[in-house]
């Protein structure tokens, strides 16, 4: 898959799932729960035991059917080591220019974490393809990305931190591209107790509501077009 073709697949389901587990084996469902209930894509966190080999796994077995990626890559080394294992984007909590440097020139995806209007700015202008608000929730949620998107509607943000059912709507009328969503899509009550039909449930209620949302938002731009016109 080329990078054009992850940016756009990111975009187009609107949702990450970021997998934290107490074992590979943990994550493994957690990835096969999210896929059946239609969210293709899969940010395996460097916080994962053998997170790196559950890259290169999930990779050879599932390529075609699942996006996956690395999340919490906190350098460039850790980045080398995911994209050689088979990792599509990389995510990390903040801006490290190396770790953007070296997603450049691999041509792969880059997600760089930053919170501030100043960071924002800095981790697109280092070449980031999104950016991800985190933690978003405590700074004010979905009208802390609408504030943002004031001055700075070309950059293409991924809320993390905050972002449930309740809210993931509120986001994307706010303008975000995608959701990150962790222990609200993937519980760490389900994984321990073996319910994958729990997280697929909920993955499919995530993609339920992202969907209405951004059906709403083209309803009002075109009769807010048919308006002025």
């Amino acid at each position: 898959m080329t990078k054009q073709e992850v940016r756009h697949q990111i975009t187009q389901v609107g949702i990450v799932p970021v997998v934290r587990a107490a074992s590979a084996k943990q994550a493994m469902m957690a990835i096969e729960a999210v896929c059946l209930g239609g969210i293709p894509i899969a940010e395996i966190t460097m916080t994962v035991p053998g997170a790196v080999d559950l890259i290169r796994e999930v990779a050879r077995c599932m390529g075609s059917d699942v996006l996956v990626g690395a999340g919490t890559v906190l350098d460039a080394a850790t980045a080398r080591e995911c994209a050689d294992a088979g990792a599509q984007f990389l995510v990390s909590p903040g801006l490290d220019c190396e770790t953007v440097d070296f997603a450049k020139s691999r041509n792969i995806v880059m997600m760089a974490g930053a919170l501030t209007p100043t960071e924002v700015m800095n981790a697109w202008k280092a070449g980031a393809d999104f950016v991800k608000i985190f933690p978003c929730g405590e700074l004010g949620g979905a009208n802390y990305i609408k504030a943002l998107r004031g001055p700075l509607p070309q950059i293409p943000m991924v809320p993390t931190g905050g972002v449930n059912l309740e809210t993931a709507a509120d986001f994307i009328r706010a303008g975000a591209v995608a959701l990150g969503v962790g222990g609200e899509l993937i519980s760490s009550a389900a994984l321990n107790a073996g319910n994958t039909h729990l997280i697929c449930e909920c993955a499919r209620r995530f993609i339920e509501v992202v969907q209405n949302a951004r059906s709403l938002l083209d309803q009002k731009r075109d009769e807010a077009g048919v308006a002025w016109r």
